[in-house]
């Protein structure tokens, strides 16, 4: 069984295609999980679906379980998995944000360019969605804690990154940067990163 996790699907950019797990394993039972606070730039909106696809096997009373749990909540959000249809009809809402212009394509250009531009951080340029997982050096900046690096970045220039340990990075040399302010915003916001870095010596 897989269970793929593929909220992004929509929001690739570079002319990059998106294959569904589902499409590339149909000899495997396959859960594809998806929802609106990303496919169609609506974050925190927590309204999403599942598809069970492919080989079931003998996972009949697996999928009649999820059917019933999903029938036993209480409080489902009934009223907005509504409008999950007509959203996934709409193949262009968020097109438009793709592409040289588009918002997201510019946040993403600008937080690049300045990343670019700091020494002692690297950072592979995403294709997708609107986050990017900077390395440090983390010998150049003595960094042993990279929850210290966040809180002290924070602390001086009052901007908040996640890092790395959140998501259960084991080394203290990776942060995350969300991308969703607009591109000037981005842009000095990197600026102040690198001012930071030019000078940083964790104590």
């Amino acid at each position: 069984m897989i269970f793929s996790d593929e909220i992004y699907d929509r929001l690739v950019m570079d002319g990059v295609p998106h294959y569904s797990t589902a499409a590339l394993a149909p000899d495997r039972m396959v859960i594809t999980t998806n929802g609106l606070s990303k496919s169609h730039i609506v974050c925190g909106f927590r309204c999403g679906w599942m598809v069970i696809s492919g080989y079931k096997g003998k996972a009949e009373d697996y999928v009649e379980g999820i059917f019933q749990m999903a029938a036993m909540r209480l409080c489902s959000n009934t009223l907005t998995q509504l409008v999950i249809p007509a959203a996934l009809d709409d193949n262009a809402s968020t097109q438009a944000m793709l592409v040289p212009g588009g918002r997201l394509y510019e946040q993403r250009e600008a937080t690049m360019r300045e990343i670019e531009k700091i020494d002692g951080l690297t950072c592979v340029k995403n294709h997708g969605a609107f986050y990017v997982f900077p390395k440090l050096d983390v010998k150049k900046f003595n960094i042993t804690s990279d929850k210290q690096f966040a809180f002290d970045f924070l602390h001086e220039k009052h901007i908040f990154i996640v890092p790395g340990s959140g998501f259960d990075w084991a080394a203290p040399d990776h942060f995350r940067i969300v991308m969703l302010p607009e591109p000037t915003e981005m842009t000095k916001a990197m600026q102040d990163l690198g001012d930071f870095l030019s000078h940083y010596w964790q104590k």
